[in-house]
């Protein structure tokens, strides 16, 4: 029988066990759940590093009782040299390489924000005991992660021509294997510097000028100027409400409202009266997926640039409307939308129920190849989605910020429990989304059995081809034949399949009992105490 971990004072989920670890210490010696999430972060900033780092995005997303939740926008905007004559030559964005560090990394002042919102709870742990894991990592080494060395290895034709990747991922002509001492001492000095000079240092002062330095060394198309002018912002999140409670997501330029919407319609529907993970649960929720992707890919991108605002998506009138549309029974064409992306998804609670869900990212696995040198950064390609013509919030222009996929939900259910939940998987984060509230809100399922349990993914992630659904080889197969006789184009996957991304939860139920998963997809944990 799978069993969440339990504990009553408080717990975390990370997709690395050393970052479960570094965010489980903060919480014992009396952190808050924030404060827990930045020590998680920061850690797997340096022991998953195809996967987040210093030199991405970030979001959040904030509960405490009592108070309205809160969001964190900490999405880089491009430089404001960065317009389509830059990429004319070419006449499209690269996806690696220095071309392709094209926008301002916003994890870290994500970091600070998110403190301040600590600070008004009455935290006040120091940022070099917050970053004193990922130091050590940094400095002295981890055991390669079986993630990485396969990201390495697949991805090494693409990657090895990018300034600074080879000398570090490659050392001696070879990745590392797993299991192999992996260290990145320059980043081991960049974080005893944010230790010492605090996150803002990141974009102003000493250490702003020195990463500033470090790009344009590289021939990366953003300059000091675009690093001090960026702040990481607060925001109202959208909600959609459902008969279980509410559900919160962040908003544009990230695809929440799409997950919500998701949400909306599956509810209309009656899902929680469908057996769980039958052809009747998958079938609607596939669908109401390819309802929101439209929905999505024609409107969501920069803020300052929409003309749509996605909260009328989740009013109940458009959210009927959108359920009309859905045929119970057959599958609706598939635009075949493919945004992808590798992120890590973190989630903690504290003992008096506070709760985060956070979300980090180098957009592709280890984002456009580039390693600082000096600073020991691997930076983002977030930019590359961006449309070089055309109409729309996501052409690229100077200081804008691109589409993302990343969007970390909350759920405040009816019955008093709290759940931060989210996976990391581009275009799978809002389907991986709906299986994982609806296993545990809608079914009662064990949070441990609702994340392990078999998944699916409409659409590319992952360096996939196909564009079709894919449902992991532990489906039934009455269940794959009978959405093959709806019309949907099936694929099986292994039984456990990396395309799926990998999720977690964190939940306090009314009774203040917590409870946490982690996928055996990935490398990481659950941990209460």
């Amino acid at each position: 029988m799978l069993r969440a971990a339990t504990a009553s004072r408080g717990m975390v989920s990370a997709p690395h066990t050393l970052a479960a670890a570094s965010a489980l210490a903060v919480l014992r010696e009396g952190g808050n759940a924030i404060e827990a999430a930045v020590a998680g972060a920061a850690t797997a900033a340096v022991v998953y590093p195809h996967m987040n780092g210093l030199g991405g995005d970030g979001f959040w997303l904030i509960a405490a009782p009592g108070r309205a939740p809160v969001a964190i926008d900490a999405a880089g905007p491009t430089g404001a040299g960065v317009s389509p004559a830059l990429y004319a030559p070419a006449a499209s964005i690269p996806p690696r390489g220095p071309l392709a560090a094209n926008t301002v990394a916003g994890t870290v002042d994500g970091w600070r924000e998110a403190l301040a919102v600590s600070a008004e709870w009455g935290g006040g742990l120091s940022p070099a005991r917050l970053l004193e894991d990922a130091i050590h990592y940094a400095e002295h080494g981890f055991p390669v992660s079986d993630h990485q060395a396969a990201a390495t290895e697949a991805k090494r034709a693409e990657l090895e021509p990018a300034p600074g990747f080879a000398p570090l991922f490659l050392p001696g002509g070879n990745p590392l294997p797993a299991g192999a001492r992996f260290a990145n001492p320059a980043l081991g000095r960049t974080l005893r510097r944010l230790a010492a000079e605090g996150f803002d240092g990141f974009y102003r002062g000493a250490l702003g000028r020195a990463v500033a330095a470090d790009l344009s060394r590289t021939g990366a198309p953003l300059s000091e100027a675009d690093l001090s002018a960026y702040r990481a912002r607060r925001a109202a999140p959208l909600a959609v409400a459902l008969g279980c409670g509410s559900v919160y997501n962040t908003p544009a330029p990230t695809q929440g409202a799409a997950s919500l919407a998701i949400l909306g319609v599956i509810d209309r529907l009656g899902a929680a009266e469908m057996p769980a993970d039958g052809f009747a649960h998958v079938h609607t929720v596939v669908e109401a997926t390819k309802q929101a992707f439209l929905l999505r890919d024609a409107h969501i991108g920069d803020p300052d640039s929409m003309t749509v605002d996605p909260a009328s998506w989740l009013a109940p009138g458009f959210l009927d409307a959108l359920a009309r549309r859905i045929d119970r029974r057959r599958a609706a064409l598939w635009p075949q939308a493919e945004p992808g992306g590798d992120t890590v998804w973190l989630g903690a609670i504290d003992g008096a129920g506070r709760a985060v869900s956070f979300i980090q990212s180098l957009y592709w696995e280890f984002g456009s190849g580039l390693v600082l040198p000096e600073t020991g950064l691997v930076w983002q390609n977030r930019g590359v989605g961006m449309a070089l013509s055309g109409p729309g919030p996501n052409r690229l222009a100077p200081r804008k910020r691109p589409f993302h996929t990343l969007n970390p939900p909350i759920a405040l259910l009816a019955d008093g429990t709290t759940m931060a939940y989210g996976c990391m998987g581009g275009e799978g984060q809002p389907q991986t989304q709906a299986a994982l509230f609806s296993r545990i809100a809608m079914f009662g399922q064990d949070p441990q059995e609702a994340v392990t349990a078999p998944r699916w993914l409409l659409g590319r992630t992952w360096g996939e081809a196909a564009t079709g659904l894919k449902l992991e080889s532990r489906f039934p197969p009455e269940v794959a034949a009978a959405l093959e006789a709806a019309g949907h184009e099936v694929a099986r996957t292994g039984p456990f399949s990396d395309a799926m991304g990998h999720a977690g939860v964190v939940i306090r139920r009314a009774d203040g009992r917590l409870e946490g998963a982690a996928d055996p997809r990935g490398n990481g944990a659950a941990m209460g105490f």
